[in-house]
């Protein structure tokens, strides 16, 4: 009976010596100390930084770990993309005009580093930043790809323009934000459609669409950024422009392929004001003097930013209200 006992009060020992080590595991595991905080020359590590996913785009397919915290991006559309979906990037290719960004979005890009243009940006300074993603287009930087994907992990959209939709739902996903990004994309969807119950019979005037270089001028067809949102809207096209193609480039001869009801265009002016000087040369012509559009006085310019270099999801709201605000009056 005495053994009994001490070999009892043995094994409530052991029990208890177990049970404490647990406790102790467990307390350790609850309440492990914080990690350091990374210096300012460090990247933070992305957010969920065991799940890594998988993004098909323009050049292949692209492993991206967790939620990207310092992304950087080579294209203008794709600038406004990530501000709709809170990011601020690190850096960005500056913007068509402007010094350096749009006015539209300058107030969202303090401390933004300028990373040049986008046919040309600045490799030694992207790598600088310690992105952990970088967007970029294969129209505009597919020579430098594999340069780029030896920074970080690299996303390419496939063209510009009139795919400035399919971009933004890339470029979502790419920063592990694609539900936000249909959410975006469903509000703009649904903007549009209610535009389109308010214009009514309006959309049966043919939008013609124009732009004027410096000793160029181009027809701007349905596969344009303005001639998505016209499409979309369920305007009628002249035509000549009444294609899924990008645009066309016309001489003097022949202007009645600008003819329509309605003839937005913008003029290509930087520093040299050459383009403008060709539009006077072009509007005090005979030939387009003699246009319908024009003898209806129906010809009107437009900001090139908004109506084409932009491109992308901030323009395309303001485009949006520009057409409706138009035919209101």
């Amino acid at each position: 009976m005495k053994a009994f006992r001490i070999f009892g009060l043995i094994g409530l020992s052991l029990l208890l010596f177990v049970s404490g080590c647990g406790s102790g595991n467990q307390a350790a595991s609850n309440h492990q100390p914080a990690a350091t905080a990374p210096t300012e020359t460090e990247a933070p590590a992305p957010e969920n930084s065991g799940d890594v996913r998988v993004v098909p785009h323009a050049m292949g397919e692209t492993k991206i770990t967790g939620t990207p915290n310092r992304v950087v991006i080579l294209t203008n559309e794709g600038t406004e993309a990530l501000l709709a979906l809170g990011i601020k990037p690190v850096g960005a290719v500056k913007s068509w005009q402007g010094e350096p960004w749009y006015a539209h979005i300058q107030d969202k890009m303090q401390d933004v580093a300028v990373l040049g243009e986008e046919t040309q940006p600045n490799l030694e300074l992207i790598a600088s930043l310690k992105p952990d993603l970088i967007i970029g287009n294969k129209i505009r930087q597919e020579k430098v790809f594999s340069q780029l994907s030896a920074i970080a992990p690299t996303v390419f959209s496939d063209e510009l323009s009139g795919n400035w939709k399919t971009n933004f739902m890339l470029y979502a996903e790419a920063v592990n934000k694609a539900a936000e990004g249909k959410a975006i994309m469903a509000d703009f969807d649904k903007r549009v459609e209610e535009a389109k119950a308010k214009l009514g019979d309006k959309t049966k005037a043919q939008v013609s669409l124009v732009r004027f270089l410096n000793g160029k001028v181009r027809l701007y067809m349905k596969d344009t950024f303005a001639g998505v949102l016209f499409n979309q809207l369920g305007f009628a096209r002249p035509a000549a422009q009444d294609k899924d193609e990008f645009m066309q480039v016309i001489t003097k001869e022949q202007m009645t392929l600008a003819d329509g009801d309605v003839l937005f265009y913008w003029v290509s002016d930087y520093e040299d004001k050459d383009a403008a000087a060709y539009k006077e040369e072009w509007v005090n012509d005979p030939l387009w003097k003699n246009l319908n559009v024009v003898k209806n006085n129906q010809v009107f310019q437009v900001n090139e930013v908004i109506w084409n270099t932009s491109g992308g999801i901030f323009a395309a709201n303001m485009l949006l209200d520009d057409i409706v605000k138009h035919f209101d009056k």
